[in-house]
């Protein structure tokens, strides 16, 4: 049987991203500290591993300058930061190679982020951000003509065709017509992707769950609409109460929802909003919880497909016997939520 070190080393020769948060490798020979994925390739004898970056500075080691791990895992670098700011700010400007080395940007790293992090090239992002702007302008009962115009097209047959390419639809026909927004939201376990119609949030999971693609095409289509990448005012909302989260000052998230499922599916989602903030339950406890006392694996399927992680906390069900059961971030980030919750128990409000 393999030992903890030789599955962590595994782990890191493979770059495997799934135990970002569990582990921090030390390498002996420069006194460097590495993440999970850093390309470093030092033998098994020269390495050590610790629980946290803090424990790594405790031992004498320093950062590597290449993986960077003291950076929050996804948070965008200082000068995309800014871009996006200035793209939430100004949506309708078509943003070019000359103007990103103007912010003093090189055009070749912002096009590698994005697709990196986002996966789509960046001019692909802004046009998505341009028609969501559009889109919401046209609903707001602006001309279609002004909008184009403003969007920087020179011709209204050029915005009608880029508009109905991304919406679905022609712009004089999009009043009734639904989308659902999408953006990317920095946490303190990584990046993650929401969603949201007008109605309220209708996803929220980690970027690097496997079967993400899956829940965003699924999503279009038990809503029938786009994904459009863009601005929602209930990302605000979402930010806003994610931040309180993970300051210890919040327990409870009474964000809107729009919840995509069948109706049992719902029933059992909502139900995770009864477990008390620092507390677990299992499986068969949120049956009986339900009234359907022998439908513990049903719930625990139901479960298994919960798009709003943390804010529906699903992290918070464990196994009969006291272990940690399957958890689409990742189990290393339900542990730390849990220990998060529990050490935050009395200073949270």
């Amino acid at each position: 049987m393999e030992t903890e070190k030789e599955v962590f080393y595994k782990a890191f020769l493979e770059r495997d991203s799934s135990f970002e948060g569990v582990f921090i490798v030390g390498v002996k020979t420069t006194r460097i500290f590495c993440r999970p994925t850093c390309p470093a390739r030092p033998k098994i004898e020269n390495v050590e591993f610790f629980p946290s970056a803090k424990e790594a500075m405790l031992n004498g080691y320093r950062p590597c300058k290449v993986c960077k791990p003291l950076e929050k895992l996804g948070n965008p670098p200082d000068g995309i930061k800014q871009l996006l700011k200035y793209m939430e700010e100004n949506p309708t400007v078509k943003i070019k190679d000359a103007d990103l080395q103007e912010m003093g940007l090189e055009p070749n790293q912002v096009r590698r982020w994005f697709l990196k992090n986002y996966k789509q090239t960046f001019h692909a992002y802004q046009r998505m951000y341009r028609a969501n702007s559009a889109f919401q302008r046209i609903q707001s009962d602006q001309n279609v003509t002004d909008v184009a115009f403003d969007s920087g097209y020179d011709s209204l047959s050029g915005f009608n065709s880029m508009f109905k390419n991304i919406i679905g639809t022609s712009p004089q026909k999009s009043k009734d017509k639904r989308v659902i927004n999408v953006t990317y939201v920095e946490t303190d376990l990584g990046l993650m992707i929401a969603a949201a119609t007008e109605k309220g949030i209708c996803m929220f999971e980690f970027a690097d769950y496997k079967l993400i693609d899956l829940e965003l095409r699924q999503l279009g289509e038990e809503f029938n609409a786009p994904l459009i990448q863009g601005d929602n005012p209930h990302f605000d909302t979402l930010r806003e109460q994610l931040n309180e989260y993970f300051r210890g000052e919040r327990k409870d998230f009474n964000i809107p929802l729009d919840l995509a499922g069948t109706e049992f599916q719902k029933k059992v989602w909502l139900s995770l909003l009864q477990i008390p903030y620092g507390c677990t339950t299992t499986y068969g406890k949120q049956a009986e919880a339900l009234g359907k006392p022998s439908a513990v694996r049903a719930v625990a399927n139901a479960n298994g497909k919960n798009k709003i992680s943390i804010i529906l906390p699903c992290h918070r069900v464990i196994g009969a016997d006291g272990t940690l059961t399957g958890y689409g971030g990742g189990m290393w980030r339900k542990k730390k939520l849990l220990e998060f919750e529990k050490e935050n128990m009395t200073t949270s409000h």
